[in-house]
C-alpha cells in the first residue's frame, strides 16, 4: 500500500477584508500518496492555489490539519512548527510557477545555484549539482544563458531545476504550463512525468485545464467556489464524472463537445433516416478489446456508421468514446443497444430518425 505523503483534513481558509468575509477554501480534505501525480482542477477563484499554498504554510489555514511526510505542520490547536523546523520542512517541497520567477540578472546556472545558497555543500559540490540538474532538465548547453536569451519552455526548465536543487520529495506546479504553447506544454508535462518516475517525486498540479491532468496525472480533484466537488482516480473521473462542472471540463479535454457541433451539421444527421439512432458511446478497460460493432451486425444486422472516435490511455487503461449512427429494424436496434450496454459500454441516444 502506498505511503501517504500529504494529508489535508477539513481545511478552511477565510480572509477578512474590511467588512467582507471571503471563504476561499471550505472544509476540504485531500490525501495524496507518495509518487502520485495529483491534479487539482478548477476555474479562476475556485480556491485551488490557496489550498495548495497551505501544504507548506505559505498560506496558514483558518482551521484544519496539515501533515506532510508524517510531520504535523498545523492542527486544530493552531500548533505549528518552529520557524527553523518549518524552513527545513519547506526544503522538501519545491514549487514552480506560471511566470517562472527567475532572476533576470542571473544566468541559468546562477538561478539554479541561488537555491543552494544556504546549502552545506562545498563550492565544487554546488557547481557539480547545478550541472547535474541542468542536464536532468535538458538544459546543459544553456547554462550560461540569461533568461532573456531563453524560450518560455527553457525558462520553465530552469525553474524546475531550481525547484529540485534541495532534493525535494514534493513538487508543486502552480499553473506552470499556462504561459506556454501547446507543444512546449507537452514537453514540460513529459519532463514532470519523467522526474516523477526517475526520482520518485510526488507532483501536485494546479491547473484550469483537464487536458493537462488527463495527460499525466493518476488522481484528480475538482474544485468550485472553494469546495471540493469531486475526487478520485483519473480513470474513474473520466469514465464516470458525477458533477456538471467535471463533465464540462472533460468534454473540453476530450474534444467531444466540438466534435458534436460539427456532427450535428452533417446532412446524414440532420436528415437521420427512419430506424436509425445517433448514439454516443463511452467505454473503458476490457470493453475496448471486444469488436462490439462487428458483433451487433452479425447478431442483429444493425449497421454502424462511425462519425467520431477517440481512444487514449489513462493511467495505463484504454478509454474511448465514439459517436455512431446505428441502423436496423426497430426491434433489432433495441436488442443491439442492450448488447452494447451489457458489454460494459455506456450508450446515450442523441437523436432518433423519423
Amino acid at each position: 500500500m502506498s505511503k501517504e505523503i500529504i494529508t489535508l483534513d477539513h481545511i478552511d481558509v477565510v480572509f477578512e477584508q474590511k467588512k467582507r468575509r471571503i471563504e476561499a477554501v471550505k472544509d476540504v480534505t485531500i490525501h495524496i500518496n507518495q509518487g502520485d501525480i495529483y491534479g487539482i482542477v478548477g476555474y479562476s477563484g475556485a480556491g485551488k492555489s490557496t489550498l495548495v499554498r497551505v501544504i507548506n504554510l505559505l498560506q496558514v489555514p483558518t482551521s484544519g490539519t496539515i501533515v506532510v511526510d508524517e510531520d504535523v505542520l498545523f492542527d486544530e490547536k493552531k500548533v505549528q512548527l518552529t520557524t527553523t523546523s518549518l524552513r527545513e520542512k519547506r526544503r522538501d517541497i519545491g514549487m514552480i510557477f506560471q511566470h517562472f520567477n527567475l532572476m533576470n540578472q542571473l544566468t541559468a546556472e546562477e538561478n539554479v545555484a541561488f537555491a543552494l545558497k544556504h546549502s552545506s555543500l562545498s563550492k565544487e559540490e554546488k557547481k557539480e549539482k547545478v550541472k547535474r540538474l541542468l542536464d536532468l532538465v535538458g538544459l546543459s548547453e544553456r547554462a550560461e544563458n540569461y533568461p532573456s536569451q531563453l524560450s518560455g519552455g527553457q525558462k520553465q526548465r530552469v525553474a524546475i531545476a531550481r525547484a529540485l536543487a534541495n532534493d525535494p520529495k514534493i513538487l508543486i506546479s502552480d499553473e506552470a504550463t499556462s504561459a506556454l504553447d501547446p507543444k512546449t506544454t507537452k514537453q514540460i508535462l513529459a519532463l514532470l512525468q519523467e522526474l516523477n518516475q526517475k526520482l520518485g517525486l510526488t507532483v501536485v498540479l494546479i491547473t484550469h485545464e483537464m487536458q493537462i491532468v488527463k495527460d499525466i496525472a493518476n488522481r484528480v480533484a475538482v474544485m468550485q467556489d472553494g469546495n471540493l466537488i469531486e475526487e478520485g482516480s483519473v480513470l474513474d473521473i473520466f469514465s464516470n464524472p458525477k458533477k456538471d462542472l467535471t463533465k464540462d471540463f472533460i468534454n473540453t479535454a476530450t474534444g467531444i463537445e466540438e466534435a458534436l457541433v460539427k456532427i450535428e451539421k452533417q446532412a446524414l444527421v440532420q436528415n437521420l433516416p427512419a430506424n436509425s439512432l445517433l448514439v454516443q458511446m463511452k467505454y473503458a478497460g476490457n470493453s475496448t478489446d471486444e469488436p462490439i460493432l462487428n458483433q451487433i451486425y452479425k447478431r442483429f444486422e444493425v449497421t454502424a456508421n462511425i462519425l467520431y472516435g477517440n481512444i487514449e490511455i489513462l493511467d495505463g487503461t484504454p478509454v474511448g468514446e465514439m459517436v455512431v449512427v446505428l441502423s436496423g429494424e426497430k426491434e433489432a436496434l433495441k436488442e443491439a443497444q442492450d448488447a452494447i450496454t451489457q458489454a460494459g459500454v455506456s450508450l446515450h441516444v442523441l437523436k432518433e430518425g423519423k
